[in-house]
């Protein structure tokens, strides 16, 4: 809790307060872990009267949860989740310490600011709210903050599931990050509703030639091998594929636009910086993100290895790797790193309407879409328990502002306002549905 004569609200100090605990996860199992961010957030839950309950199945890879009783013990418990980790900041390539919380220009700054420790103290401070108030939620809240996101949650939301399926007894439906969100259509603002996922596949590609002297006149070379297959993989086009979720988008996005056009692409150039991560839900993206390869100048190595990002529609997983190793062609090993599900909910029903209503509380008349997500989230470790998950972790957004940009990149950073916005609409939803 900020002292009384902080000159910042509350969920500003937390997200900050979190922000300055370094939660870096290298993924493989190489992170520095998320006990402190834990603990944290567990005595803040102790501070408003709430009990945590904490699970660490690795050492200092900490989940936190608690359990909040509801007016109306007959209703569905709704999970609220968070994650506490956050991918690697290197520093020299940022004009601010991305593990300093700095505060400039209206803005607070650094690594988690977007993804998620922003999210993560919108929830806390909107229970705290309405407990402090002498009220209660609606109906059971489940606040859980995992571990390892940020690695697809193998060591984080999946072991949780799988060893404590009671921490979510009796729920039905979750919300969580990268959803809520305002972005600017021309001239106009809409709010984007998170209802669905696409499908993580990571690979890695393997080639093997035969080791040589670096001098030598030599055609069996691993990199060569697997510098071409990345090539191809890297720039291949995947085709249009839409779903329910982005076919409803690209309607109303296209009725808000009003640009004369049904092709998906223009369509989501409409929505200015959002427009990359609306266009990654329209098709297979395959992304290279790491190379290795040698060990010195003048040694031809007999094994090269690429990692590549790959994210599919659902249902649409065993065709893709089968397009993927004809791309990529003979000689070339396609190894699964991890692999998780897609995922597409519908945007109908008593909690989107709630979301929608609570937005429409906070900023009358803008308009709602829903879209599908190009990345992933904790929901899908929740859905093997029969919890429908959706994405709302509501911000109001100046027009030009890059927040997609944001995720996993360089000066990361949300306005003040914003973080004080979505605490308001959070607080008012978990009030009332």
């Amino acid at each position: 809790m900020p002292p009384a004569d902080s000159p910042l609200s509350e969920v500003v100090t937390i997200a900050r307060d979190l922000i300055r605990i370094d939660t870096t996860n290298h993924g493989g199992g190489h992170a520095k872990g998320e006990r402190e961010a834990a603990e944290y957030v567990g005595a803040y839950l102790e501070s408003i009267g709430l009990t945590p309950t904490y699970f660490e199945p690795i050492p200092r890879r900490t989940n936190v949860m608690t359990r909040i009783p509801g007016r109306n013990p007959d209703k569905p418990a709704l999970v609220v989740h968070g994650h506490l980790d956050v991918v690697p900041a290197i520093a020299e390539d940022w004009s601010v310490d991305p593990f300093a919380g700095e505060i400039r220009d209206g803005m607070l700054w650094g690594r988690g600011a977007v993804d998620m420790k922003n999210m993560d103290a919108m929830i806390l401070t909107s229970v705290a709210d309405i407990l402090r108030s002498g009220e209660q939620p609606e109906r059971d809240l489940i606040l859980t903050f995992f571990a390892d996101e940020e690695n697809g949650g193998v060591e984080g939301s999946e072991l949780v599931v799988r060893d404590h399926p009671e921490w979510f007894a009796g729920a039905t439906e979750a919300i969580s990050e990268v959803g809520g969100y305002s972005i600017a259509v021309g001239e106009r603002r809409a709010y984007l509703l998170q209802v669905g996922e696409k499908a993580l596949i990571w690979i890695r590609l393997v080639a093997r030639g035969r080791a040589a002297h670096g001098s030598s006149y030599h055609f069996d070379n691993a990199v060569t091998a697997l510098a071409k297959a990345v090539a191809a993989l890297g720039s291949t086009q995947w085709p249009v594929s839409l779903t329910p979720a982005t076919t409803e988008m690209l309607a109303r996005l296209g009725e808000l636009a009003d640009i004369g056009s049904t092709d998906p692409d223009a369509i989501a150039a409409t929505a200015g910086t959002a427009a990359g991560f609306l266009r990654s839900s329209f098709r297979t993206t395959t992304n290279p993100t790491g190379l290795t390869a040698g060990y010195k100048h003048n040694v031809i190595p007999d094994r090269a290895e690429a990692l590549i990002d790959v994210r599919v529609l659902p249902g649409t997983e065993e065709a893709a790797l089968e397009d993927i190793r004809r791309i990529v062609g003979e000689g070339i090993d396609v190894e699964i790193v991890h692999q998780d599900i897609g995922l597409e909910v519908p945007f109908s029903g008593d909690l989107v309407g709630a979301m929608v209503d609570a937005l429409g509380r906070h900023d009358p008349g803008v308009p709602v879409v829903p879209y599908l997500l190009g990345g992933g989230t904790d929901n899908k470790a929740l859905a093997g328990l029969g919890i429908e998950g959706y994405g709302f972790a509501p911000l109001r957004l100046p027009a030009g502002f890059d927040f997609t940009g944001m995720f996993h990149g360089v000066d990361e950073r949300v306005p003040l306002d914003a973080l004080e916005f979505g605490q308001s609409v959070l607080t008012d939803l978990l009030r009332t549905y």
